[in-house]
């Protein structure tokens, strides 16, 4: 397995390695690696013949230093579990090398980046949009993989992609669970074992929501349900409870078609930000 941590030398080897029948298939991560992201990594190797996996915490992408500053690196096991994901190359830059200077670009994504994640982190998706058009132009991918528990983080790069007219497909793969329904997260790893037994609440909550949906509760009367139900567990502090469309991720008043309806959530516990969401 290949390591780089230079834009020029990943981009060198790269194109010595383009032919005809040459399909990248590239994972962009920020380390802290878990089976949710190499379920991307297989999932690559199996349907392209070249993986690239980028390693790189992009600091402009936070809104809270002391976020930035927290988040696991772990960059030797990364590399480690990605060798044995069958990964062959693996780039991870310092923010040096990606930014020689601040960006002053700002990318405006509408209406998706005024709700739910983009409401509550502010230039969150300006960092994301950023970064991943970075290493698109960089890797020049035929496929980009992406997990379902950043819904609305795929619906941004799909905005992305669409807008400036990337020749890439997206892959959004499912979330991968623990046994007790927590959606598998780098973050995960800062929870104590007291907060770590209460976090599979937050997928308990979705289900539930999802349940009476479906047995025709209406989605106001769900909303203040997952609400109260929070207010009742006081270690976790809900930042938003969402029904949305799965695509739009825009607020809605009636259940969509099949696969269409989407139920994001974000709470603090112990000091841990965790987000998933159900879509149905």
């Amino acid at each position: 397995m290949h390591i780089f941590t230079s834009p020029e030398s990943l981009y060198n080897h790269l194109r010595s390695l383009a032919t005809a029948d040459l399909h990248l298939g590239f994972v962009p991560t920020m380390g802290a690696l878990h089976e949710g992201h190499l379920a991307l990594v297989r999932q690559s190797v199996d349907e392209n013949t070249y993986t690239v996996c980028s390693i790189f915490v992009n600091p402009i992408q936070f809104n809270n230093p002391d976020d930035l500053q927290r988040y696991p690196r772990t960059l030797e096991a990364d590399c480690a579990m990605l060798e044995a994901a069958g990964c062959d190359c693996v780039f991870a830059p310092s923010a040096e090398e990606m930014y020689a200077a601040t960006p002053v670009l700002k990318l405006d994504f509408g209406d998706l980046e005024r709700v739910m994640e983009g409401a509550f982190r502010p230039g969150h998706f300006n960092g994301v949009g950023l970064v991943v058009g970075r290493l698109f132009n960089l890797v020049q991918p035929q496929r980009a993989y992406f997990g379902q528990k950043d819904l609305q983080q795929v619906a941004v790069v799909r905005r992305l992609i669409q807008d400036l007219g990337f020749p890439i497909e997206l892959v959004s793969c499912p979330t991968i669970r623990e046994l007790d329904g927590l959606a598998l997260s780098s973050r995960n790893r800062r929870l104590s074992l007291e907060y770590r037994a209460m976090a599979p609440f937050i997928f308990q909550m979705l289900n539930e929501a999802k349940a009476k949906l479906q047995s025709g509760a209406s989605i106001d009367d769900v909303r203040a349900f997952v609400k109260e139900e929070f207010l009742t567990h006081p270690e976790f502090l809900l930042e938003y409870f969402e029904v949305a469309h799965a695509t739009t991720l825009q607020p809605i008043e009636a259940l969509q078609p099949d696969g269409q309806t989407a139920l994001c959530v974000a709470a603090n516990l112990g000091g841990v930000r965790l987000i998933d969401n159900l879509v149905f």
